[in-house]
């Protein structure tokens, strides 16, 4: 990521729900990550909402109000996970820069479904198949790969339901 880029730097949210249905957000401008800060304590932890962190400063283990979010954004909305929330960061995975040239959304994606998935287990407690959750992801256009941008970040909900707490060791 260059912190001399003037354009905006984007990432997709792609939810995948059980049937593979989904939605996209993007978002993130070097503008935002310097400007927009979400209260942390010590260990990290959001301390206060943030309604307008960038998508670069969502961290795993953060929880977020982002499920009526849809199309281009610049921002996403980090709440303490102690409040109500829509989904949590569960896991980051970094791809590899290959050749460096964008590998294409499916690609992208198709990392992102699968590693989402691998990672689901050890965070929720059983297998997705099995699971009533469901999980999302972050993951590199071509613009923000084009700016050093490799991680997925993939994120888990229970449809329609908003949580409070983590859903760390659910098992459902």
């Amino acid at each position: 990521m260059s912190t001399t880029a003037p354009r905006p730097l984007t990432r997709t949210l792609a939810i995948t729900a059980l049937a593979a249905a989904g939605f996209l957000l993007s978002g993130c401008s070097l503008l935002n990550t310097i400007a927009n800060t979400t209260p942390r304590d010590a260990g990290g932890t959001p301390t206060a909402d943030n309604g307008n962190a960038d998508v670069f400063s969502i961290k795993v283990g953060d929880c977020l109000n982002d499920v009526t979010t849809t199309g281009t954004v610049t921002t996403a909305p980090i709440v303490p996970c102690s409040e109500p929330h829509h989904s949590e960061a569960y896991t980051s995975i970094t791809m590899p820069k290959g050749n460096g040239a964008y590998p294409g959304d499916d690609a992208v994606k198709a990392q992102a479904e699968q590693g989402c998935a691998d990672a689901f287990p050890g965070f929720i407690g059983i297998s997705y198949d099995d699971s009533s959750l469901s999980i999302s992801y972050y993951f590199p256009t071509s613009d923000s790969w084009a700016n050093g941008d490799r991680e997925i970040l993939c994120t888990v909900y229970d449809m329609g339901t908003p949580t409070i707490g983590t859903l760390k060791n659910a098992q459902r």
